[in-house]
């Protein structure tokens, strides 16, 4: 396992839209911040961002389905976030980049108003109370987010965690943030146009959780004005 670890680790460093910051990089100026699409992407289309990609495979799906949009995911973990930027060095993605950081620091790495859409993807409930402010939807990472966002954009929000969608539902009634949709259990009516872009793109997890029988949530929002 630590010897696959470490070949993954050497294969990302050959890829051109993997990114891996360290801290002086981060902290002196980040090269792509507020250039990602004059100088990565080379083109205007909006910039979406998935937040703990994991694997990466809903990016990598997301900029297939979408090929005039710009995906990035985001992670920490460069041996899980090698899945997806190996398939899509593979198959030439060019709408697609990865970022290897920590998810405190988006705002090192996008710029203000850069990014047009976010989504959250089964995070880490993070259930024991000191740890509230690590939570992806948080009013900690939401102020955050309001860094890159720009004015209008959109969160999205998928999860299994009853607590968590609960807890962010909770979060966007006390800041008066716009609840544009929610749905408790997504695949119930698959049918339904508001749901079917929202459910033809999979995460990994997300297939096992469908497999356990759980049910997935879903809920989009934006954020209010200052």
């Amino acid at each position: 396992m630590a010897k696959r670890k470490l070949q993954r680790f050497a294969e990302n460093e050959t890829f051109n839209h993997f990114f891996q910051p360290g801290w002086e990089e981060l902290f002196s100026g980040f090269s792509l911040r507020g250039k990602w699409n004059a100088d990565f992407f080379n083109n205007n289309n909006p910039v979406i961002i998935e937040m703990g990609c994991g694997k990466g495979e809903y990016t990598v799906d997301l900029s297939d389905k979408y090929p005039e949009r710009n995906f990035i995911g985001i992670d920490k973990k460069g041996a899980r976030m090698w899945r997806g930027a190996k398939t899509s060095s593979d198959e030439n993605r060019p709408n697609v980049a990865f970022v290897r950081i920590r998810a405190e620091n988006i705002g090192k790495v996008f710029g203000t108003a850069e990014v047009d859409e976010i989504w959250i993807t089964f995070p880490e409930p993070q259930p024991n109370s000191p740890r509230h402010s690590k939570r992806f939807t948080s009013p900690e990472f939401i102020a955050r987010y309001r860094q890159v966002l720009k004015q209008g954009g959109i969160i999205h929000l998928k999860t299994d965690n009853d607590m968590f969608y609960n807890y962010t539902l909770e979060v966007i009634k006390e800041s008066n943030h716009h609840l544009l949709y929610e749905n408790s259990d997504l695949y119930a009516n698959p049918a339904d146009p508001e749901v079917k872009d929202v459910i033809d793109v999979q995460t990994h997890y997300e297939k096992i959780w469908l497999e356990q029988g759980l049910t997935i949530k879903y809920l989009r929002f934006m954020l209010s004005e200052v």
